[in-house]
């Protein structure tokens, strides 16, 4: 009978009437004029509606004018932004709902009506239980149509293609968490295999790496690229033809799988980029997809058998080194496109079965910075990404490689020892340590002259320093204790000024 819709919203206007009997009278003749012609009418209350503002009151103006041709429109962002709880739809027949709008959001303090101009996004992108509302909605037998109304001015300056791929990710990671998607399996990675680095010139690269105690333990058959190790850290480094000459960067990432094809499979049901490999046939058969930085994620196994091992590919030249110093690689954290970093958070949960953290926010000397960082649930892959205040090339920072040591002021001796050079850190960071916090006799004077950072959290303390920069790579050494879960992001605003103060001093 109805061919077609329209959607009424609340009214803003400070002139409104506030008389619910009036807006149900008045709702009921348009849906008579709106019937005639093949038309009904859905009613939405906006969350900075004048007198109605809340979907359970929107529901009770349709119920009290009881026409066929009216019903209301639900949407995700405007009854969560309220806090209102979502439970109530259940009280609304599924033939009455009309029209359901599905956006998500950051959790952010601050007026609702720019939150919702400005900061919307894509189911699974922010902090919203969008999934947990159309759980809701499906069970009052609701089976119309769905929109993703959002508003972002990200998205409004952003590829269309881009976005729309991403947008349909978050509908088949939504259809998935609500039980409506027949969706591969996630596979959650169980650690880093190894981080791959391209470089134009290798010398200072390798040079760095040998002060942090890595050694050259062997050389691809078939390419230019030599594998580094110190325990379990395993770095590559590759000088390839094909190399950017624009410095040293983290291309590539290999994630321990468990099932690898499987791995793969969910990647490519979640529009994952599959990226072509060149390989010769004795070659370990490796998948690999495009993150939307473009950094490449290996799917990979090491030493796990009936799997194959990357390794393989490779041909001894030495020995591993001592593991005293170096465990494993503690996390990674990758720059993201200013236009990418929701769709990143989405895709690490969605397509790797990581859990995102909060985003945090930290002063940065062009503004401000925001991070968020996916994890799997022991803490052996964590991936902080991170974007700058503006899309601007000035913005752009560092991505590193955070390496695990159980002593970080023994690992900072032997690289400064061995040649390396430490990223100074200004002391006034330690006149606030002081004042902060209580250290032992002569310990906050080594980390002082280490230019070790140091953060405690509810779960423990966290103890860290860096490298000068190479190309757009540092390394960072760090140290957990007793539970540490954070990524010192407190000191983030010192690590960063100290790095713009030497690039200001060396004009890099």
């Amino acid at each position: 009978m109805y061919k077609r819709q329209i959607l009424v919203c609340s009214s803003v206007s400070p002139q409104a009437v506030d008389d619910d009997a009036l807006a149900a009278e008045q709702l009921s003749r348009l849906a008579d004029l709106a019937r005639e012609s093949g038309v009904k009418v859905a009613y939405e209350a906006l969350a900075w509606g004048r007198h109605v503002s809340t979907y359970d009151h929107a529901w009770r103006i349709v119920e009290a004018a009881g026409h066929p041709a009216l019903g209301t429109c639900l949407d995700s962002f405007h009854i969560l932004s309220r806090g209102s709880d979502p439970k109530g739809i259940a009280d609304i027949p599924g033939e009455k709902i009309f029209f359901l709008q599905l956006a998500d959001a950051p959790l952010l303090a601050m007026d609702v009506l720019q939150w919702s101009r400005h900061y919307r996004c894509f189911p699974g992108q922010g902090g919203f239980d969008v999934a947990g509302l159309v759980r809701h909605v499906l069970r009052t037998g609701y089976d119309g149509p769905l929109s993703l109304e959002v508003f972002n001015d990200v998205f409004r300056q952003a590829d269309a293609g881009p976005t729309a791929v991403d947008a349909r990710r978050s509908l088949l990671v939504l259809q998935e968490t609500v039980g409506r998607a027949p969706l591969p399996d996630p596979v959650v990675p169980t650690g880093v295999a190894f981080a791959e680095l391209v470089t134009p010139d290798a010398e200072p690269l390798t040079a760095l790496l040998g002060s942090l105690g890595f050694t050259r333990t062997a050389r691809h058959r078939g390419k230019p690229v030599t594998l580094w190790e110190q325990g379990e850290a395993r770095i590559l480094v590759n000088t390839g033809p094909a190399v950017r000459r624009d410095g040293t960067q983290l291309a590539a990432i290999g994630l321990e799988s468990p099932d690898p094809a499987a791995a793969a499979r969910r990647a490519e049901a979640l529009l994952a980029p599959v990226l072509p490999r060149r390989r010769a046939p004795e070659d370990a058969p490796l998948d690999a997809v495009a993150a939307p930085d473009g950094t490449e994620l290996f799917f990979c196994a090491t030493g796990r058998p009936g799997l194959p091992d990357w390794r393989a590919d490779f041909e001894d030249t030495g020995p591993a080194p001592d593991p005293s110093g170096i465990r494993r690689i503690d996390h990674l954290a990758l720059t993201q496109p200013w236009h990418h970093f929701d769709e990143a958070a989405l895709f690490h949960r969605g397509v790797l079965g990581l859990h995102a953290q909060e985003s945090v926010d930290v002063a940065d000397p062009y503004g401000l910075l925001r991070s968020r960082a996916v994890t799997n649930a022991d803490g052996s892959v964590r991936i902080a990404l991170t974007v700058g205040a503006a899309p601007t090339d000035e913005t752009v920072q560092a991505q590193h490689i955070a390496l695990a040591t159980d002593d970080v002021v023994a690992a900072a001796c032997r690289f400064r020892e061995a040649g390396g050079r430490l990223l100074p850190v200004p002391a006034n960071y330690y006149d606030d340590l002081a004042a902060r916090f209580e250290f032992a006799d002569g310990e906050l004077e080594t980390y002082r002259d280490l230019g070790i950072l140091y953060d405690r959290d509810a779960h423990g303390v966290f103890r860290h320093c860096y490298t000068r920069t190479i190309g757009r790579v540092f390394f960072e050494l760090v140290q957990r204790d007793d539970g540490y879960r954070g990524y010192g992001a407190a000191n983030a605003p010192v690590r960063l000024a100290a790095q713009h103060a030497v690039r200001g001093l060396t004009g890099g």
